[in-house]
């Protein structure tokens, strides 16, 4: 399946007393990632609620091996694992740029849904385009 990735040093705020990234903000930096995807494939969430489809989280989890600190680049990679056309599974990986150590590790899972009504899409039924872009 479809990977990607993208650069990020942390922000003075996202951390706490002792220079570490806060955990929390892992979970922020996998959106990040996933929103940095779309709109490099053409079709930014913007566009997608534009056009009827949310893309609810459903499940997210997050493991810290190594703390990432103020200063620090690190290079967020995203794998998408699963699609289906009604679920998307993305596996989230943060290394530390220079020494390309993972610091932390994680996985999503989404489903795509009405604007409106919050049902169930198929996205490879009923909006092919949108499909194409998890492909």
């Amino acid at each position: 399946m479809t990977s990607f990735e993208f650069e990020r040093t942390p922000f003075y705020y996202e951390t706490d007393k002792m220079g570490i990234v806060h955990h929390s903000n892992y979970i922020r930096w996998f959106e990040e990632v996933r929103v940095a995807y779309m709109e490099g494939r053409g079709y930014p969430y913007v566009k997608m609620e534009e056009n009827g489809v949310m893309i609810p989280v459903l499940a997210v989890d997050c493991r810290y091996k190594i703390p990432v600190r103020f200063g620090q680049t690190v290079i967020i990679r995203g794998h998408i694992e699963l699609f289906d056309g009604l679920r998307l599974n993305v596996a989230y990986e943060i290394a530390d740029k220079e020494t390309g150590r993972i610091c932390v590790t994680g996985h999503s899972e989404h489903c795509f849904v009405d604007a409106k009504t919050f049902r169930p899409v198929r996205l490879n039924k009923q909006h092919p385009d949108m499909a194409a872009v998890f492909m």
